[in-house]
């Protein structure tokens, strides 16, 4: 449970709107999207990391309120996780192949 930004009365995490004021609490109406909002008179931008390097393209730039991309200049970024290598033998459909030719050449050999 949390609580509403703007009445504080408690809503469910996943919850669109709010319940009591109505206020939309996730972005596009979909629940698994945040929308970041701004407390008080102080824009998201100021402490936004996409404002700080300059790699926003939210219209509402320098100024907006409400982000459903905003990530704080001083949060851990997110580190992926490690990618598991590839395979070497990238003909794997061939090896079959190969087996049965190989296979077919060794009994052509001792019928011979």
């Amino acid at each position: 449970m949390a609580n509403c930004p703007r009445c504080r009365h408690l809503v469910e995490a996943q919850a669109i709107h709010c319940g009591h004021c109505g206020l939309t609490l996730k972005a596009h109406g979909h629940p698994g999207i945040p929308l970041h909002r701004a407390t008080g008179a102080v824009s998201l931008c100021t402490t936004c990391a996409y404002h700080a390097d300059d790699s926003c393209t939210f219209p509402q730039r320098p100024v907006a309120q409400t982000c459903k991309l905003y990530q704080a200049v001083d949060a851990p970024t997110a580190v992926a996780p490690p990618r598991s290598p590839r395979p070497q033998w990238r003909y794997g459909k061939l090896l079959p192949w190969l087996g049965l030719l190989g296979l077919s050449l060794l009994i052509a050999w001792m019928v011979r």
